[in-house]
């Protein structure tokens, strides 16, 4: 990385560690590590060692994947991003885990204008899920129904109702490897000139993981 302006994300959300960043000619470095439990002890320091040779006043935003997923690897990171960005008086975009799944699948696509339902499993038999939309004139996947909890019969019923042709995507226990696409959505936001200061960063729990 130079040393222009740079976008730093994390991505703690499943329990496996993605940590990346972003410059303003979009020159991307991405590193993720399984770290599962170790996760609390051992972020700063793999944070550390990312950034090594990076000042910290190179940041123009941190994005941080705010959930669903794991109650206690979401409060690691939010608490981290919201650490960092309150410090560094920069903004904090907190994006959804199921975007960035909906997004990482939207970046092997060739085609436009495509449905792409996400769902990750929750616990009682339910199932987390949200439906985004990929449009041929944008790079970034739009939501079309929010992130939420339901059974998935429920959720079942909602797809076979959708009028357009869907592709489905379902997360593995592991999502950190989909910072590249957290860092995507962020730096999209960031560059139109959204800018939420670090309190407006809030993790989105629902049920635990």
């Amino acid at each position: 990385m130079n040393d222009q302006k740079c976008g730093l994300a994390l991505h703690t959300s499943t329990g496996q560690l993605g940590l990346g960043l972003i410059d303003s000619s979009q020159v991307v470095k991405v590193e993720v590590w399984d770290l599962d439990r170790a996760m609390l002890n051992h972020l700063h320091q793999y944070l550390k060692d990312f950034l090594k040779g990076q000042n910290w006043q190179d940041l123009a935003f941190i994005a941080v994947a705010k959930g669903p997923g794991s109650f206690t690897s979401i409060r690691i990171g939010m608490v981290t991003a919201r650490t960092l960005a309150q410090q560094l008086s920069i903004p904090l975009l907190a994006i959804s885990t199921l975007a960035t799944l909906a997004q990482n699948k939207a970046d092997q696509l060739t085609i436009g204008n495509t449905l792409i339902a996400t769902q990750l499993v929750a616990s009682n038999g339910k199932y987390y899920v949200a439906i985004y939309e990929k449009l041929p004139n944008k790079e970034a996947v739009s939501p079309i129904f929010l992130d939420t909890i339901m059974a998935l019969e429920d959720w079942q019923k909602i797809l076979s109702e959708l009028e357009k042709p869907y592709l489905l995507v379902e997360g593995e226990t592991k999502l950190g490897y989909t910072v590249e696409s957290l860092l995507k959505l962020a730096y999209n936001l960031w560059s139109t000139g959204y800018s939420p200061q670090w309190f407006q960063g809030v993790p989105f729990y629902l049920d635990s993981y």
